[in-house]
C-alpha cells in the first residue's frame, strides 16, 4: 500500500463538511489558507441540507444551505474529498501534523459523470434509501439526494449484482468497477475537527416499541415527510400509508435520561419539535397534533415566542412522561403516560406517534489523533479547556473544535462556534510562521 500513498499539503484540514465544517472552511479559505475539507459521506451539507425549514423562523433549510454548500465546492482554495475516512493524525515535530486518510471507491469516475441518472433507471436493484431515512428505497446505482452536491452517482458495491445494466446506458462511460480504495499522507498546520453528532438510537428504549410498531418513528423520519426534497407528497404513516389525523411528539427521546447513559439536555428537541408540529398543522390542517413533553426550553432568541405561537395554531401541550406505547390491530397506538400536572397516570389513542430523538457524541472523536489523544468531556463530546475565553480550543495546540462536535446546539450557534474555530485557526498559522 505504501507506494499508492498520494501526498498533499494544506494549511488547515477540516474534518466534517456540514454546516459548521463548511463555514470554518470557507473562513479560512476566503482569507487565503489552503483548506482540505474531508466528508464520510457522499455529499457534503451534513444534517442541516436534509431538513425541511429552520425554526423559529421558518426558513428553507435547502434554500440557505444550497448556496452555502455551492459556494465551499466552487471555492479554489478548498479541496473536498467525499466518501472519505481519517484514519489516523500524527503530530509531527514543530508545528505540522500529518494526517492519513482512506477514500472510499464511489465506482463512478466524478469528473465524467453528468447526474443524468440513466444509470439509476436502468439498476434492477432495489434497496432501502439511508437518505430518506429507510422510508422508500433507491437503487444500487444512485445519485444521494436531489441537491446532493457533488450531484455525482455512486454504486452501492455492497448491493450491486454486477450485472452491467448501469454501464451500458451510461453516456460518458464514468462507470468504473475497478476503483480502488486511495490513500493519502496529508501533511498540515492546523485541524479543525467538525464531526458533529449522532442521533439517539430508540432501538434502546423497547418500552417506546419503535422498530415493532410500524407507526412509531423518529424525528428525522418525519422531517423527511416535511422537507421540500420528501419521499411521499404528503404525510402519510409508515404501517398502512394513511394520513393520520391524530399525531403526538415525545420529547426528551434519549434526552435527559440516566438510565440510558446521557443526562443532558440536547437542546434543540423542543423547537424541532414545535417547528414540526406547526408545518403538520399547515400540511393536514384537520390534524390534532400533542407535544408529550417534561419542560419546554425555549431559550433562544425568538423561541419562547415560536413556542406561542404553535399554542395559539392549536397545538397542545401535556407536562407528562410516557410510560409506554403499544400497538392496537388497527395500526394505532395507546401512549400510557404520566399526567404530571394533575399527578395520575393515563392513556391516550393516537394514530401515529414521532419520537423526539436527541443528540448524542460522535464515537470516532476518540480515535482521531495517535500519539496524543484528543481529550473528551463526560458526555464524550470534545472537551474545551476554557469554553469561556476559547471555545474553540482543545487540548492538542493547533486543533480546534467546531459545531457539535463539543456538545449539543442549534445551527446559528454551530455557525458561531464555526467562526471562532476558523479565527481561532488563522491565529494559530500565524503565530507559527
Amino acid at each position: 500500500m505504501a507506494e499508492n500513498i498520494k501526498n498533499a499539503s494544506y494549511d488547515t484540514l477540516v474534518i466534517g463538511a456540514g454546516i459548521a465544517g463548511g463555514e470554518a472552511a470557507l473562513n479560512l479559505a476566503n482569507n487565503g489558507y489552503k483548506v482540505l475539507l474531508l466528508e464520510k459521506d457522499l455529499s457534503i451539507g451534513g444534517k442541516m441540507i436534509l431538513l425541511s425549514k429552520v425554526f423559529p423562523t421558518l426558513d428553507c433549510a435547502a434554500c440557505i444551505t444550497t448556496p452555502k454548500v455551492s459556494e465551499i465546492a466552487r471555492h479554489p482554495g478548498i479541496t473536498i474529498i467525499t466518501g472519505s475516512e481519517v484514519e489516523k493524525i500524527e503530530k509531527k515535530p514543530g508545528n505540522d501534523f500529518e494526517a492519513f486518510v482512506k477514500k472510499n471507491p464511489r465506482y463512478v469516475i466524478e469528473a465524467d459523470c453528468t447526474a443524468c441518472q440513466l444509470c439509476e433507471q436502468a439498476c434492477p436493484v432495489v434497496v432501502r434509501d439511508e437518505y430518506q431515512y429507510n422510508l422508500v428505497g433507491r437503487k444500487a446505482a444512485f445519485i444521494p439526494f436531489t441537491i446532493a452536491s457533488p450531484r455525482v452517482a455512486a454504486i452501492d458495491i455492497e448491493n450491486c449484482t454486477l450485472c452491467g445494466a448501469c454501464e451500458k446506458v451510461c453516456p460518458t462511460k464514468c462507470i468504473d468497477f475497478t476503483q480502488e480504495t486511495e490513500y493519502y499522507r496529508i501533511s498540515v498546520k492546523t485541524v479543525i475537527v467538525a464531526t458533529g453528532f449522532k442521533l439517539f438510537d430508540p432501538l434502546k428504549i423497547p418500552r417506546f416499541s419503535y422498530g415493532e410498531s410500524k407507526n412509531v418513528i423518529t424525528s428525522m423520519e418525519m422531517e423527511r415527510q416535511l422537507a421540500p426534497t420528501r419521499p411521499y407528497n404528503t404525510i402519510l404513516r409508515p404501517g398502512d400509508g394513511k394520513v393520520p389525523d391524530k399525531l403526538a411528539y415525545v420529547l426528551c427521546t434519549g434526552s435527559r435520561d440516566i438510565t440510558i447513559g446521557n443526562p443532558i439536555c440536547s437542546q434543540i428537541c423542543c423547537m424541532y419539535s414545535i417547528k414540526q408540529a406547526q408545518l403538520l398543522m399547515g400540511a393536514l390542517p384537520m390534524a390534532d397534533v400533542t407535544i408529550y413533553y417534561i419542560n419546554i426550553r425555549s431559550f433562544g432568541k425568538g423561541f419562547e415566542e415560536f413556542y406561542e405561537q404553535a399554542k395559539g395554531m392549536g397545538v397542545n401541550f401535556i407536562k407528562g412522561k410516557i410510560g409506554k406505547i403499544t400497538e392496537k390491530e388497527n395500526g394505532n397506538l395507546i401512549l400510557r403516560y404520566e399526567d404530571i400536572n394533575e399527578n395520575k397516570v393515563k392513556e391516550a389513542e393516537h394514530d401515529m406517534v414521532i419520537l423526539s430523538v436527541g443528540t448524542l457524541s460522535n464515537p470516532d472523536n476518540a480515535s482521531l489523533f495517535e500519539d496524543k489523544a484528543l481529550a473528551l468531556d463526560q458526555f464524550n463530546f470534545v472537551s474545551q479547556p476554557d469554553p469561556l475565553a476559547s471555545p474553540a480550543e482543545t487540548n492538542i495546540k493547533g486543533v480546534f473544535v467546531a459545531g457539535t462536535a463539543s456538545g449539543p446546539m442549534d445551527i446559528p450557534d454551530s455557525i458561531l462556534s464555526a467562526g471562532a474555530a476558523s479565527s481561532a485557526a488563522m491565529s494559530y498559522l500565524i503565530s507559527t510562521k
